[in-house]
């Protein structure tokens, strides 16, 4: 498996070198701006504060912004199971598109065969288990919205790059936007934490809120056709078979 990777470094990352067993994470990236060449300067300007480990262009180019081992400020405040600040134990990569502010399109195929080739390469080479192969807005659900609804977790997924469930789309449309009852409810949410998403316990407006972010993590990453933060009788079979895969 080749892939030619260029240099492009960045000075943003911490300078004390981590253990390769420290590598636990793939955390996928949109550059949500409107320009590639602005979402290189960014990522490599160090009054920027952000950088990555491997940034791909439009035409699949693959370049190297902060080596492995050292930690690259990508994911920010952020949480996934018991871990907390996911920057010291992932791997970050950005993809050029310009997210849901700028004309949110679909990623080129060049950049998925790159980013296909990229993550088998870390995944063998830092024994990284499908399971910890995450979106931005997994781990950080109330600020971030990428890699988004068009990111092909499900094409990746057959490249055993990710998990995806294992139902047909046609049984689960019948149970598009058919409500739940409270315990449905408590079901999925706890399906939620068995997943890897921290969920609010509390009710409260504010917990409400932060949950509702981490439904439209949830469809942005499993039910992609209907990202609207409501629970239904879909979401709750989807994370049911999820559940199983994630434990």
């Amino acid at each position: 498996m080749r892939l030619k990777i260029f240099s492009n470094y960045s000075p943003n990352f911490d300078p004390i070198k981590r253990r390769k067993t420290q590598i636990k994470f793939l955390i996928f990236h949109y550059t949500g701006m409107k320009r590639e060449l602005d979402a290189i300067n960014k990522l490599t300007n160090f009054k920027s504060d952000v950088s990555c480990h491997y940034f791909i262009k439009n035409n699949g180019e693959t370049s190297v912004m902060v080596p492995d081992l050292y930690v690259a400020w990508h994911a920010g405040k952020s949480r996934w199971k018991y871990y907390k600040s996911l920057n010291r134990y992932s791997i970050g990569i950005e993809i050029n598109n310009p997210g849901h502010d700028y004309n949110y399109k679909k990623f080129s195929k060049k950049q998925i065969q790159s980013l296909t080739k990229l993550s088998k390469i870390l995944i063998k080479k830092y024994k990284i288990n499908s399971k910890n192969i995450l979106g931005h807005s997994d781990v950080a659900p109330e600020r971030k919205k990428d890699p988004g609804e068009k990111f092909p977790w499900k094409e990746l997924s057959k490249q055993g790059i990710g998990l995806w469930h294992s139902l047909s789309i046609q049984s689960l449309k019948k149970n598009r936007k058919i409500e739940l009852d409270k315990v449905s409810k408590k079901m999925f949410y706890n399906n939620l934490s068995i997943i890897g998403y921290v969920v609010k316990k509390t009710e409260n407006s504010k917990k409400r809120k932060f949950n509702s972010y981490i439904v439209k993590a949830f469809q942005r990453r499993f039910r992609q056709e209907l990202v609207n933060g409501k629970i239904d009788k879909e979401c709750l079979i989807i994370s049911n078979n999820l559940a199983k895969k994630f434990s």
